[in-house]
């Protein structure tokens, strides 16, 4: 076979025309970017899908586990509703009850367990709410009188 070109054809072939023995190098260019596009959108997915758990994760808030939860679900079952309901649920503060209640509770128990007595021991509950006697007498309060 001769390398020669029929006396018909154009002397000058397009680039993107693969010769006749060779690799096709535009089919391989265009593979190399299409594996890398793929894997790009890829990442870029599982970056947006993950923005509810980071953006919770990060400030440290108490539903962390219920977005990552709805993040999970949204995953598995397609339905965007749960990730827009993590996204929500991400960028709202909810209000810290535990930590005042468990505080209240600490004191309480403070408290309780603290009450001294005159001897070095510990004086029962009953005896404990009762209150001392008052050494002046307390100022008598006037009645009020309600107008009917």
């Amino acid at each position: 076979m001769s390398d020669q070109l029929h006396p018909m054809a154009p002397h000058h072939l397009p680039f993107y025309l693969a010769p006749g023995s060779g690799t096709d190098t535009l089919m391989v260019v265009m593979g190399v970017f299409l594996i890398g596009t793929v894997l790009w959108l890829g990442t870029l997915y599982w970056k947006l899908h993950s923005l509810p758990e980071r953006m919770a994760h990060k400030s440290q808030k108490l539903q962390f586990e219920f977005v990552a939860v709805l993040g999970l679900i949204s995953l598995f079952t397609h339905m965007h509703i749960f990730w827009i309901a993590g996204l929500l649920l991400a960028m709202i503060d909810l209000p810290d009850f535990g930590t005042p209640l468990r505080s209240i509770a600490g004191s309480v128990e403070k408290i309780a367990d603290a009450t001294p007595a005159a001897d070095g021991g510990e004086v029962p509950a009953e005896a404990a709410a009762v209150p001392p006697p008052a050494d002046k007498p307390e100022p008598t309060k006037e009645k009020e009188h309600s107008h009917v």
